[in-house]
């Protein structure tokens, strides 16, 4: 069988098959286990406490453990906890950790190397981007807005194999908020954080082997792992590849079992005649720009953050990415447990209405067509974020007259960059949930925290935060919650674009990979089935 792959200027990767699709055969026996996945960017550290990009995640699910672990369908299950216990209350938790936990060097799993994570997740000398994920802990908020130690978190461990948790308020969704890196043990010898494959001590299903930056980075079976008799792949093999293009090309001659991209301009296709291939799932992640809020134009001036916003057609958006994807007029995504999302009054607003209010909000920010304002939008390598900031900015100069420069760079820069508000006005940014709970999208909003890039603040949203992170009430909660999305809406630092959905191609032999909200795939479910 014969694979040909072409490329059209312009029009990204065209694949003609000769006599049918290209495969990889799969394995004969049940010995040969390598999983070949690509990741559409560098992940910027494998350190839990600053892991915070998509790519990063992908391969933390394989090296790390918490106390819980997620099944293939997204549940929570026991992890390194074998077992806990609730107080009456729902705010404290005892863990019993297993005897058989291990670090991938043979050494037990001790209780106290969760303490010590946490502690330094929540730390601010730490500056970890996740640390709003453990809010929930009771202290943790104290700490990261530098009102107490982080020798205050609600965490303790009386022994070796017993973790005490204490919480804010009660939270049925504390256990999957387990299976987040945040909340990852950490060797206690601090320089096991090192990428170095011969130096990386971690207690998932896989241990690191290799990491050649802008290539590959390669695990293998990790020997001391407490459940490994279920682990069934020997060896993953993550290609960095940036363009989904080269992910299709590479998954289509055979490089490939499995992608995390698919081109825009093949889904069509695809659903067509290998349907078997494609895997589509809803998500719980918003595509959004973030305006910086922290210099002009945007600092005082809400009517032009509004004219932008209003000036987008999100329709044409997600019809040009042919996936699934929603059109977003509110932050907070469908399929968020126990929320209702709200949305900018004007989502329902017929096309002509909605560019005639545009229009008028721009002249009354004191701009104009005649003296038209220059962006410089920020996003990462990707082919299918360039396609739409181009369509974007397309709108921008049609209907309001502005001149948009896009500054694309690396993912691995660009998430550095993100936090230099000097290097922008816009920027391309995304947030897929660590947890299914609406508080963990808006906490990003919160004054102090690491993932607020584009300089929110305002008062009341923080006191209507600080109010649901304390209610016992599962209505009142939800209540604040909806009311405090509705003042950042109301208030425009960010753009929302729209609802992804996740696009994959799977190979036919690549068994165990199932739908879930999180888009979540650890590679401990996984094998690949022999004929």
């Amino acid at each position: 069988m014969v694979c040909r792959l072409s490329y059209l200027a312009g029009m990204g990767l065209i694949a003609i098959w000769a006599g049918g699709a290209c495969y990889r055969s799969a394995p004969t026996t049940n010995d040969t286990q390598i999983l070949r996945r690509a990741i559409g960017g560098e992940p910027a550290s494998l350190d839990p406490a600053a892991v915070a990009d998509f790519f990063a995640y992908q391969v933390m699910d394989d090296l790390y453990e918490g106390l819980t672990v997620e099944s293939a369908s997204g549940e929570a299950l026991p992890g390194v906890a074998e077992s806990w216990t609730i107080e009456e209350s729902g705010r404290l938790y005892t863990f019993q950790l297993r005897i058989s936990a291990r670090w991938s060097n043979g050494k037990p799993v001790r209780a106290q190397e969760f303490v010590t994570a946490w502690r330094r997740v929540v730390n601010p000398k730490t500056a970890s981007p996740v640390a709003d994920n453990l809010r929930l802990i009771a202290g943790a908020s104290a700490i990261i807005e530098r009102r107490a130690s982080p020798d205050s978190l609600g965490v303790s461990a009386p022994s070796d194999h017993i973790l005490v948790v204490h919480l804010e308020q009660p939270a049925a969704y504390f256990p999957q908020l387990l299976t987040q890196s945040a909340t990852y043990p950490v060797y206690s010898d601090s320089s096991a954080r090192s990428h170095l494959a011969g130096d990386h001590v971690s207690n998932g299903p896989f241990a690191l082997a290799q990491w050649v930056i802008g290539s590959e980075i390669r695990l293998v079976k990790n020997s001391q792992y407490w459940d490994r008799e279920k682990v069934k792949l020997n060896q993953i093999e993550y290609h960095i590849l940036t363009n989904d293009s080269s992910q299709y090309a590479g998954f289509r001659s055979g490089e490939l079992d499995m992608t995390d991209q698919v081109p825009t301009n093949a889904i069509a296709a695809l659903r067509a005649s290998h349907s078997t291939d494609l895997f589509l799932n809803p998500l719980l992640n918003t595509a959004y720009y973030g305006l910086n809020l922290t210099t002009k134009p945007f600092k005082t001036n809400i009517k032009l953050r509004q004219a932008l916003a209003m000036a987008i057609n999100r329709q044409k958006i997600v019809e040009q990415l042919a996936a699934g994807q929603l059109p977003a007029f509110g932050f907070v995504p469908p399929g968020t447990w126990n929320y209702q999302g709200q949305s900018w009054s004007w989502a329902t607003m017929n096309e002509s209405g909605r560019i005639a209010e545009a229009k008028r909000l721009y002249a009354e920010s004191g701009h104009s067509i005649t003296n038209p304002l220059h962006l410089r939008l920020l996003l990462n390598t990707n082919v299918g974020i360039k396609n739409t900031a181009i369509i974007i900015a397309a709108m921008w100069k049609e209907v309001l007259g502005i001149d948009t420069e896009l500054v694309i760079e690396e993912n691995r820069v660009f998430l550095e960059t993100r936090h230099d508000k000097s290097r922008w006005e816009v920027a391309r940014l995304a947030w897929l949930a660590d947890f299914n709970d609406a508080s963990n999208f808006l906490d990003i909003f919160r004054a102090n925290s690491p993932n607020n890039d584009f300089g929110y603040s305002n008062p009341q949203f923080e006191d209507i935060q600080n109010d649901a992170a304390k209610t016992s009430s599962v209505a009142h909660r939800r209540h604040l919650l909806e009311t405090g999305e509705k003042i950042v809406l109301d208030d425009y630092p960010v753009i929302p674009l729209y609802y992804f959905v996740s696009k994959r191609l799977i190979k036919s032999y690549v068994a165990g990979v199932q739908k879930n909200p999180l888009d979540r795939h650890a590679s401990k479910w996984i094998s690949i089935v022999p004929h």
